[in-house]
């Protein structure tokens, strides 16, 4: 019989169900074992109360005749949830022949606090912090003792913790750390949202005395952050800090913690926590027992009583937010220690990686100073800090001179490959046995599998979905390594649809996409440029905005969201956002008055691999043109995401303009026959997958397309704009070998290059390195960018051939990405879709076959696996062409023969080995 799994609270996964802001959330299921005529005709939700750790009180049980299973409805008959209400759900449903499935295991959800007057605490800062400092302070070490007799702690049923920062902190009850989060409470607009996390603390109480201690550091808040040096204070000033312990007793009595004026603070052996410069701790200004009841220095000189300070903005909103907590999430051994020519030692991690360094089995003498120096590459056989710009990435550790010592940061993160280590009092071989590179980055379910017969293909996918990671930390970053990090729109707008392939980014995003319309607002209407908006103080970049494909991913990120979910709310949140950008593009007041107006400067195809390394901008496609490809296109999906959510008034405005956009287009840019007056990849490129040409003029565009691709020895001529649509523009016009050539080629620019230079991540530039190993001279010069990894996509959809054909995947397609010489000979794709795992995965032999007019032959072994509540579309190559099946849930297999049409450019082959 059907097995009910995997229930699930709008897009939340274990263990983020904590003190979450859902009232009525909508409710999920897939099943497992069922038998392939199983047809789901009704469900049954039952919702309980849960009152103590083993307590459920059943609330209402709905029965509901529906074959739905995706975003259910919370029950009418079940009231909202209320703060700090903890509830659970299972579920089990009935057959066309009215079988019943068993219940399924209870999912459990708790609401946070949903009203600033939930809040009793108090916001507390050091009294050396309210004076803006110019330059990096230390961490604060607050502590509160409280006491808890035995009864009293025999009747606690609950003990929460509601907390968060303005900075960064991590918190310790009786010397033990709370949680897991890393660089809590995360990074908001932090001028309208500051995040708080909810930590479940009852197994840390003990009976008698207790103490609560926070470690709190500047973080992105009044940290140093933006690039060209960046601005200090931001958001602030100084830190401040609040605090709401909840124990909830069996007789209903609460007895509360709250940060206020009786708590305590000293400065922490943090003496500096930068988010670029790294973290310096001196262990000999530790404070024994600091967060512990047992007896500490009290001394007055080091305990210093807090200052309560005004109450948080109500123009700052309190939340618990919607994206997963960073964590540390893998630790990995050195592969090598390299002996440089000046001497220095280095210790090669094997990955380029975001994250810390953590040593144990320190040893050496009190004032002993161990320094760490974080770089991504090596050039001329040193360590190169040169990309890092105004960034040092230097973790300092100074011994007590206590036996076997423990260090890694907590404030800071660093994105490298390879550390340097200074200092290091034991022998080389201890340090290789004593160090880990601690991975970090927001704890979001992988979604994704990929691989194939080409293993420089597959180390590509590696190093797409290890950028992805290291990019996705709190905040969709451009950069995880120099004086930047920031949330740049661009590099989110143009991978978000290979994004949600990777991982189930949905939350992750949605919590950024808030932030995005709140600097939006700030800023009149333009998004900016970056989210958080980082670059407020610096007036260079308020006089840039807007900007086309950067402001786009007010549309181009929530599509990407519904097209993976099927979830018409994430359009639903953001379409203010969205309409208010349309009505803010600037549009020409003469002529072509349905395009951008032709003074405003746009970034166009960012870092084209024509343009000077100092000028990124400065690609061979006009910017112009890009610009109005992708107005053209927002305004395509503004008409499917008005009519989605029902706005008519909208869906005829946008079409209007939307046609009247076209034939400015194709006047301006595009001759009567389909060239192009910017005769470039990206031109052709956009042109196509755009729609922007005549059913008539695509045959010669797509000629002209793969004659520059030849042209330019199937290497890349395409930048930010282009770089996701070259190959599909090649595919969708029936050139998938020539897409292929240029997918597989290794010469520079291509997407195989860096790989052949030993790259373990994307670059920022398609020559980052230069073929002597010497690093391009250009200031933007990331070794993980993940904009040119959008090609994931096309290997998801074309090469494997699993490819969304409905949004949230009811259906989906399978499509073997055999061409004529079959570079690949195999390839697997799977995905994490609403309904369960979709799978393809498709084998070519050659076979022996006589009177095929001297033509390959290959058997064609194809296995789909179809989740329930799913239909898959599968073409099988049959011969010379192609046949068409329908199927429904289940594991299926197909086998056919395929003939070669030799189509396969001799020329775009690599050399053999």
């Amino acid at each position: 019989m059907a097995r009910i799994t995997n229930v699930r609270f709008e897009h939340y996964h274990a263990p983020n169900t904590l003190g979450v802001e859902e009232i009525c959330p909508r409710i999920s299921w897939n099943y497992e074992d069922i038998l392939t005529d199983f047809e789901q005709i009704a469900y049954e939700l039952e919702v309980s109360e849960v009152s103590e750790p083993s307590k459920l009180t059943v609330i209402s049980t709905t029965k509901l005749s529906s074959s739905a299973s995706y975003l259910v409805p919370w029950p009418h008959s079940s009231p909202a949830l209320v703060s700090r209400q903890r509830a659970a759900v299972r579920v089990r449903a009935w057959d066309q022949a009215e079988n019943a499935t068993a219940w399924s295991c209870h999912t459990y959800l708790e609401v946070g606090l949903l009203s600033r007057n939930d809040w009793h605490c108090k916001r507390i800062a050091a009294p050396w912090g309210p004076h803006a400092s110019p330059g990096p302070d230390t961490e604060e070490l607050y502590r509160k003792e409280f006491h808890l007799d035995i009864s009293t702690l025999s009747s606690i049923i609950k003990a929460r913790l509601y907390i968060t920062a303005q900075g960064v902190y991590e918190a310790e009850i009786n010397g033990k750390r709370v949680g897991d989060h890393f660089m809590a409470p995360g990074w908001t607009a932090y001028d309208g949202r500051l995040q708080y996390q909810t930590y479940n603390v009852g197994g840390m109480l003990v009976p008698g005395a207790n103490c609560i201690g926070v470690r709190v550091a500047e973080g992105w808040f009044c940290g140093r952050i933006g690039f060209e040096g960046g601005h200090r204070n931001i958001w602030g000033e100084h830190t401040a800090l609040l605090v709401q312990m909840e124990i909830t007793l069996d007789s209903g009595e609460v007895l509360m913690v709250l940060s206020d004026g009786s708590w305590k603070v000293a400065k922490g052996p943090i003496r500096l926590a930068e988010i670029y410069d790294g973290e310096k701790y001196d262990a000999r200004k530790e404070i024994p027992g600091w967060s512990s009841s047992a007896e500490i220095d009290n001394d007055d000189a080091l305990w210093e009583p807090v200052l309560e300070i005004l109450d948080l903005s109500d123009s700052v909103t309190l939340t618990a937010g919607f994206g997963e907590p960073v964590r540390h999430i893998e630790a990995i051994k050195p592969v090598s220690k390299i002996i440089t020519p000046s001497g220095k030692v280095v210790l090669d991690f094997g990955q380029n990686l975001v994250g810390h360094v953590h040593l144990s089995n320190i040893n050496g003498m009190p004032g002993d100073k161990i320094t760490l120096s974080h770089a991504e590459v090596l050039e001329h056989g040193e360590l190169c800090t040169r990309p890092l710009r105004i960034c040092k990435a230097i973790d300092k550790y100074i011994l007590r001179g206590t036996l076997d010592e423990e260090y890694a940061p907590r404030f800071t993160f660093h994105g490298f490959r390879y550390a340097q280590v200074d200092g290091w009092t034991g022998d080389s071989d201890s340090l290789f046995n004593s160090t880990r590179a601690i991975v970090c980055h927001s704890d979001m379910r992988p979604a994704g599998e990929f691989s194939c017969s080409h293993p420089l293909v597959n180390k590509l996918y590696s190093n797409i979905v290890w950028s992805m990671r290291g990019n996705f930390l709190s905040v969709p970053t451009d950069c995880p390594q120099r004086d930047e990090r920031l949330g740049w729109s661009g590099d989110l707008a143009l991978f978000a649809p290979t994004a949600v392939l990777l991982y189930d980014c949905f939350n992750f995003l949605k919590n950024w996409l808030i932030d995005l319309e709140h600097d939006q607002i700030v800023l009149g209407g333009v998004p900016a440029m970056v989210t958080p908006n980082a670059t407020l103080p610096d007036p260079v970049w308020c006089r840039r905005v807007p900007c086309a494909i950067w402001h786009d991913v007010t549309i181009l990120a929530p599509w990407a969201l519904y097209e993976e979910t099927g979830d018409e709310s994430i359009l639903a949140q953001q379409y203010h956002s969205m309409v208010t950008w349309m009505s803010k593009v600037p549009r020409n007041s003469s002529g072509a008055t349905s395009l951008w107006e032709t003074s405003v400067f746009n970034l166009g195809d960012w870092l084209d691999p024509s343009a000077p390394p100092s000028a990124p901008w400065k690609g061979s496609t006009d910017a112009r043109l890009v610009a109005n490809a992708f107005l053209i296109h927002s305004l395509s999906l503004m008409i499917k995401i008005s009519h989605i959510l029902d706005q008519p008034t909208d869906t005829t405005h946008f079409s209007t303009w939307h046609a009247s956009a076209i034939s400015e287009f194709r006047n301006e840019y595009i001759t009567p026959t389909g060239r192009l007056v910017s005769d470039s990849q990206t031109a052709y490129a956009l042109a196509i997958v755009f729609n922007l040409l005549k059913l008539s003029q695509i045959p010669h565009a797509a000629d002209r397309l793969v004659y520059l691709v030849r042209k330019n020895s199937f290497c890349i001529g395409t930048g930010f704009a282009g770089t996701p649509y070259i190959c599909e523009a090649l595919a969708q016009t029936g050139h998938l070998n020539v897409a292929y050539g240029m997918l597989l080629n290794e010469k520079c620019p291509s997407w195989l290059y860096p790989v052949t230079m030993g790259a373990t991540t994307v670059w920022e530039r398609w020559d980052s390195m230069l073929p002597d190993g010497s690093i391009n001279e250009g200031e933007m010069t990331s070794f993980n960018h993940y904009a040119f990894g959008a090609i994931a996509r096309f290997l998801y959809e074309r090469v494997a051939g699993l490819r969304r054909v409905e949004a949230g995947w009811k259906r989906f397609g399978v499509s073997p990405g055999v061409i004529g010489g079959l570079p690949f000979s195999e390839a697997t794709a799977e995905h994490v879709c609403p309904f369960g795992t979709v799978r393809c995965r498709w084998v070519a032999e050659e076979v022996e076959v006589e009177d095929t007019d001297g033509e390959d032959k290959y058997r064609i072994k194809l296995q789909v696996s179809v989740p329930y509540g799913t239909t898959c579309e599968v073409f099988i190559p049959d011969g010379g062409g192609v046949r068409k099946e329908l199927v429904g849930p289940g594991e299926r297999s197909f086998e056919s023969l395929f003939v070669d049409d030799g189509s396969w450019p001799v020329e775009a082959l690599p050399p053999k080995s």
